[in-house]
């Protein structure tokens, strides 16, 4: 018995009189056809030799041809056998629907360009995340997330659970970590049964605070262009905006949440403080005017002042503090001539609240590292002189670390006094970028407040947004993730933030070593 699948195309093809020879061979379709046409006019041969009228006798009788119905065509011969595999089936077949089906010609060419395009011929890009963690293996690695558990991970930053600086342990993800799952997973699920395993203190209380770092450079360029983002402008901060939506939630009604601002000089505080005060009755304009207008009596510059706007509403509409953080102008245009020895001591000190610490950190072979790498790839040169781009250089180390820890300074201060709050600190990307600006001072100017301080490097999570590779320092489209690639300083590895964070999809070369998406 044949199946119908087979039997109902092969009873189409017999049965449409066109179609058994558009499956023919052109050599085939040629003889069907003078087969055809001389059975239609009953062709004979002729014959051969002179034929006199009058004479018969000496004709050649030739042999007649039998008639066209003594032997079955070609096509008679299958339309019995496809009526005889029918009757052997047991169904009957409607004639009809053949014309449902399209003619052969009309199939598309599989050779043909238009056979290979899709989309009539547009490109599509594919669709890629726009949230991912720099995972801290060697090297490190990107991990993509949905969006659907964007807020979920914003939130568990505003609780306060940080980001591990450890390798991220998926056995998904990588073999190297479905072994190390194997291994020690199967060890901490041993010490959880007898008992065994460290609690350790929970991340809230009066000794714990956390840390965010949003580092942006509001350049509009990218991923957070006008042609990515449909003619919108100032995306860095819309997009610092979202995650400030998610990352505060839940302490919202804490009072304990603040918003540094890493542009506004110290002395910009009143300022600040006096717009969080106005009335929400009042003309918004004129007050937002009045706090750009004061800012840049400080000293901030008045653009940045502009693109913090939809920041600064944010932290109004929520009553959240909001933090001038920067050491003054003045004291800075001091310490790039002169140095930090330049300065006065008491102008000094408000700055670092760690003198031993600060000066210390300048001795690490990971800061080292970070400013070989980092920090001063951003010192300008104006000088041909081997000598005075030295000096230049040392000047503008002298004047960023100031800057560093001023900033760090005035967050901790703010945190320690207040238990379980959260900072979320706006800054530049070179501020930010390896983990060794504001970011990573923070833990040790904690502990130099409180010694029995819970935070650490963990309790510290650095985000950048719409990042380019020249603003991560690399020399080719591709993002930079790590500084310290050496063998020689292989063991000071630091990845360049805890999360990239775009406003639009980032092109794929942009994304190196890539893992599964989460």
């Amino acid at each position: 018995m044949y199946p119908s699948s087979i039997l109902s195309p092969l009873l189409f093809v017999l049965l449409s009189g066109s179609s058994v020879d558009a499956f023919a061979p052109p050599q085939s379709r040629s003889a069907a056809a003078y087969r055809q046409l001389r059975q239609r006019s009953h062709l004979v041969p002729l014959q051969s030799g002179n034929q006199d009228d009058g004479d018969d006798s000496d004709s050649i009788e030739q042999p007649q041809p039998h008639p066209p119905s003594a032997l079955p065509s070609r096509r008679d011969a299958l339309r019995q056998s496809a009526a005889s595999l029918i009757a052997g089936a047991g169904f009957v077949a409607n004639p009809s629907t053949s014309s449902a089906l399209p003619a052969i010609a009309s199939f598309s060419n599989p050779l043909a360009p238009s056979a290979n395009s899709s989309n009539g011929g547009y490109y599509v890009p594919a669709k890629r995340c726009t949230a991912y963690l720099v995972d801290s293996t060697i090297p490190p690695s990107l991990i993509p997330y949905r969006a659907s558990r964007e807020a979920a991970i914003l939130k568990n930053l505003g609780m306060g659970s940080g980001t591990p600086k450890s390798a991220f342990v998926e056995e998904d993800i990588n073999l190297n970590n479905f072994m190390n799952k194997a291994v020690f997973g199967s060890i901490d699920a041993v010490q959880k049964v007898t008992g065994q395993a460290e609690s350790g203190p929970g991340k809230s209380g009066p000794n714990y605070q956390s840390y965010v770092f949003l580092g942006a450079n509001f350049d509009d360029t990218y991923t957070a262009s006008p042609e990515k983002m449909g003619g919108e402008t100032n995306a860095d901060a819309s997009l610092a905006v979202g995650l400030l939506t998610d990352i505060c939630k839940p302490k919202e009604r804490n009072g304990n949440t603040a918003i540094g601002l890493a542009f506004v000089p110290q002395s910009g505080q009143s300022a600040l403080n006096e717009y969080l005060s106005t009335s929400n009755s009042g003309s918004e304009d004129e007050a937002e005017s009045a706090l750009v207008q004061s800012l840049k009596s400080t000293g901030a510059d008045e653009g940045l002042a502009q693109r913090h706007l939809p920041i600064l509403r944010f932290a109004k509409k929520k009553r959240f503090a909001l933090l001038a953080l920067a050491p003054e102008p003045a004291d800075l245009a001091t310490v790039q001539k002169g140095g930090l020895q330049s300065l006065e001591p008491s102008r000094r000190d408000a700055y670092v609240a760690d003198a031993q610490g600060f000066i210390a950190l300048t001795q690490d072979p990971k800061f080292k590292l970070y400013a070989d790498k980092s920090l001063l790839k951003d010192a300008p040169i104006t000088s041909t002189d081997e000598a005075a781009i030295k000096a230049e250089q040392a000047n503008f180390f002298a004047e960023r670390i100031l800057v560093h820890e001023a900033c760090a300074t005035a967050m901790a201060k703010w945190a320690t006094s207040r238990p379980d709050s959260l900072v979320v600190t706006i800054a530049a990307i070179p501020d930010v970028r390896f983990l060794g600006g504001i970011n990573g001072r923070i833990p040790r100017i904690s502990k130099s407040l409180n010694a029995d301080t819970l935070v650490d490097e963990e309790t510290v999570t650095t985000i950048l947004l719409n990042p380019s590779a020249r603003e991560t320092l690399s020399e080719s489209k591709f993002l930079r993730l790590e500084i310290g690639t050496a063998p020689n300083n292989w063991t000071y590895q630091t990845k360049v933030a805890d999360y990239l964070w775009f406003s639009s999809m980032p092109k794929v070369n942009m994304l190196p070593r890539m893992m599964n998406e989460q």
